[in-house]
């Protein structure tokens, strides 16, 4: 039994990867600042506050479904980082995208764990 987010390696490693973000969008153009930079960090932030907001409902349904918008926040990061690439603000070489990769596979595995409870 989840007693509290802070107890999940899935929040944890989260919470770093947003850290990663906004460091790596330091370095965006400043025309980017209220686009991709603001995209970025937003989607990044949604993926451990949602893993948060979800094991403080009351319920693994309402869990599991936080932990889908989290999956989506994740999927939104690494569309948006595709695209800082092609626009050359970022080398493939400083995509997080193995750690990002990381991060869904154990959103992925927490879900399957949660339905498997019921």
């Amino acid at each position: 039994m989840i007693k509290n987010h802070k107890d999940l390696e899935v929040w944890r490693k989260s919470i770093d990867f947003a850290v990663d973000i906004y460091t790596l969008t330091e370095k965006f153009p400043s025309v980017e600042q209220y686009g991709l930079v603001s995209q970025l960090r937003r989607a990044a932030v949604s993926i451990s506050s949602n893993i948060a907001e979800g094991a403080a409902r009351n319920g693994e349904k309402e869990f599991i479904h936080f932990l889908h918008i989290a999956l989506g926040s994740a999927s939104e990061v690494e569309t948006q980082l595709i695209i800082a690439e092609r626009l050359h603000y970022i080398k493939t070489d400083e995509l997080v995208v193995h750690e990002l990769g990381g991060i869904q596979k154990m959103l992925m595995g927490l879900i399957k764990y949660l339905r498997a409870q019921n």
